[in-house]
């Protein structure tokens, strides 16, 4: 009987010190959850804005339509406006038709970077050099970018390049639209500044986050909805309205995204850099991108586009 009290003693200490001991323990540390940072190199273009209804003004394509008709022997057309991507870097963009196969090219709205034609090829797959258009040239299966003064140029058929569809263009046809769009970039640049005063009320939160005074401006409306982007080299914010979109792409995304509380409904997605909401008729996007790549906070997009809320929401 001696024997048990004695152990039971004995297994009471131990584990009293073992709860002590625990208790006095700090607990395991935690690591903080990790930052999604942006890999895109452009946002997504609302529904609708391909060309057709964009903006106005000085455009490569419809520059080029007579040359390549000419040159190609088939008939060539262009949508008559262009638009911008709001991406980084961010491409004034029109789109070209050889018979019913389309086109985009794009051209850099700010003077090029060293690293501007490898972020613009990202993800393009296998790249042959392209001497035709200069010792920093490139093409793959899917697009084509060379240089032009301080410009970069991105050549993009729908259905790509060499690749036997009906759809595609074959290489000689995608060289012989870029020499065309070579020699027409000088005369066809759009200015870096084009501002509409409706944009005007979220430029110092734009510039907050981009952390400079923006070197480019591009605001314009598409049937009534409004586009404004703000850019730097290294940053681009993009607020793009849209009436009357059936579906949020987005929402269909897997896994899918977080819901924001802003919209009916709302998503955030961080892995883009994007904040999208719907209210009444109207689907906004808030986009933001920087080089070097850098968290893109729910914070930071609501930020930009609460001072133009009152627009979107009534």
């Amino acid at each position: 009987m001696r024997r048990l009290v004695g152990t039971l003693a004995v297994l009471l200490v131990a584990g009293g010190c073992t709860v002590a001991q625990r208790a006095n323990d700090s607990r395991p540390p935690t690591a903080p959850p990790t930052a999604v940072i942006p890999t895109v190199i452009a946002p997504p273009q609302p529904e609708g804005l391909d060309g057709t209804a964009g903006a106005p003004g000085p455009q490569i394509c419809t520059a080029i339509t007579r040359a390549l008709t000419a040159k190609l022997r088939v008939p060539v057309t262009a949508k008559p406006n262009a638009w911008n991507d709001g991406g980084l870097p961010a491409m004034d963009l029109c789109t070209l038709l050889l018979e019913d196969r389309a086109v985009t090219i794009g051209v850099s709205a700010l003077p090029s970077q060293p690293d501007t034609l490898s972020r613009l090829m990202d993800g393009a797959g296998a790249l042959e050099a392209l001497p035709e258009l200069g010792p920093d040239a490139f093409i793959a299966d899917s697009r084509l970018v060379f240089h032009v003064g301080d410009r970069a140029v991105r050549i993009t058929p729908a259905d790509g390049i060499d690749r036997s569809t009906a759809a595609g263009i074959d290489r000689a046809k995608a060289v012989a639209i870029a020499l065309a769009a070579r020699d027409a970039v000088p005369k066809n640049l759009r200015p870096a500044r084009q501002s509409d005063e409706t944009c005007q009320l979220s430029n110092s939160a734009a510039e907050r986050f981009v952390q400079l005074q923006v070197q480019l401006r591009r605001d314009y409306r598409v049937k009534g909805a409004l586009t404004c982007i703000w850019g730097t080299f290294e940053a681009t914010v993009s607020i793009v309205e849209a009436f009357d979109q059936a579906t949020i792409p987005e929402s269909q995304r897997v896994p899918p995204p977080r819901f924001a509380p802003l919209g009916q409904p709302g998503y955030y997605l961080p892995e883009a850099g994007e904040l999208v909401f719907r209210q009444g008729r109207r689907v906004v996007r808030v986009s933001a991108l920087t080089n070097p790549p850098r968290e893109v906070t729910l914070d930071a997009l609501t930020k930009i586009v609460d001072p133009m809320l009152p627009l979107f929401l009534r």
